[in-house]
């Protein structure tokens, strides 16, 4: 069992490079789906109300560029 981020760092340091690209996708992958997650849970507890606030303002005022 790994105890510390350092033997995981040693380990990954030590597979071959076809295992080092699995590991970088599937870390990737693990850790946008947090991030998804946790946004999801901040936009639906009102917690980026304030951005989506401003960002019309911005719009209202004339300050952003058509994509």
């Amino acid at each position: 069992m790994v105890k510390s981020v350092q033997e995981i760092q040693q380990a990954i340091e030590q597979l071959p490079e076809t295992d080092r690209k699995r590991f970088h996708e599937w870390y990737t992958e693990y850790f946008n789906e947090l991030w998804d997650k946790k946004i999801e849970e901040d936009s639906l507890a009102g917690r980026l109300d304030h951005l989506i606030d401003e960002a019309i303002q911005d719009h209202q005022a004339g300050r952003t560029t058509e994509l």
